[in-house]
């Protein structure tokens, strides 16, 4: 992989002809146009990765940073233990000491710790609206299936799908089936792609997490769920192989995430969005994407028997 350009999978897994590695205008969140004012917003894996990553010298915008440049009322972070979340808190309030910050500690396979964590949630704030599902493993590389352990395989399936799906779960439950809501589920463009490394484990769940957000959108007729690609950011979570491609920046992956939660991109519904693709280049292909489906999984071929008869 020595040989490929460090913006090879920018490029190469683009749907638009303009690429970003950081943050632009239309992803700004102190922009009027991605105003998240009055809503209740839920960040799991909020201690970590791109939920809570402060690069040596640069000040780091967090997801949950994000949501407070744009005015959400109320901001829940949680992770394994609340201590971990002291640092998130108080670069929250740095940038706005009226929204008001939830920690919670959360064991997200644990059905009952996810469901203490929306029952805070609801003697605080009584609703909420938007849920940024970012808990997430990756066990590294050398897993292959021929040789894994089955347990050390199995992880990341506990994590990135049982868990996502229960915090989608309960985030459901209490939004209910009335209020409009958004879920952004924080995927990888891995769960697209075989890179024959030994990280099969790590990109089949990805892949499940995009059609988890398909299922979440078909069966939730008041939300708009996508299955977003943050990009490669430099945290404790890359691997030595895919090190010399980390060039996108946490506030890219931000700015992004508060872009989704807006009305403005509940076509995207059910669909997948990475991070590098320009947001204004999406909303000039909407009618595109909605008319042929773009976006989404699907099997490539010819199919139905009347396709496959011969010509006479």
């Amino acid at each position: 992989m020595e040989q490929i350009p460090d913006d090879y999978y920018v490029t190469s897994n683009s749907f638009t002809k303009t690429v970003y590695r950081d943050v632009y205008p239309s992803v700004d969140p102190t922009s009027p146009a991605l105003s998240q004012a009055g809503k209740i917003v839920v960040i799991t894996g909020a201690s970590r990765g791109i939920g809570k990553y402060v690069p040596i010298k640069i000040p780091g915008v967090l997801l949950a940073i994000a949501f407070a440049k744009a005015h959400a009322k109320g901001i829940v972070i949680s992770a394994r233990d609340t201590a971990s979340l002291k640092g998130t808190v108080e670069e929250v309030r740095k940038v706005n000491t009226q929204v008001e910050v939830l920690p919670v500690a959360l064991e997200i396979t644990d059905e009952e710790s996810v469901k203490n964590l929306f029952k805070h949630v609801k003697n605080k704030f009584a609703t909420v609206d938007v849920l940024v599902s970012n808990a997430g493993v990756f066990s590294g590389e050398g897993l292959h299936i021929r040789t894994a352990p089955s347990s050390a395989w199995w992880r990341d399936f506990e994590v990135n799908v049982k868990g996502t799906m229960l915090v989608t779960k309960y985030f459901l439950q209490l939004l209910g089936t009335e209020k409009k809501g958004s879920v952004i589920t924080i995927t990888s463009a891995g769960g697209l792609s075989v890179f024959p490394i030994g990280i099969s484990n790590y990109s089949i769940a990805k892949l499940a997490n995009l059609q988890l957000s398909t299922y979440t959108a078909a069966e939730n007729p008041n939300v708009t769920a996508v299955a977003f690609h943050p990009g490669i950011v430099m945290t404790d979570m890359v691997s030595e192989s895919f090190k010399p491609f980390a060039k996108d920046t946490p506030q890219l992956a931000g700015g992004v995430v508060v872009w989704l939660a807006t009305d403005a991109a509940s076509f995207m519904n059910g669909r997948y969005m990475s991070t590098n693709w320009s947001v204004d280049e999406i909303v000039e292909k909407k009618d595109e994407i909605l008319s042929k489906d773009l976006l989404k999984i699907t099997l490539r071929g010819d199919f139905g028997t009347a396709k496959l008869q011969p010509s006479h």
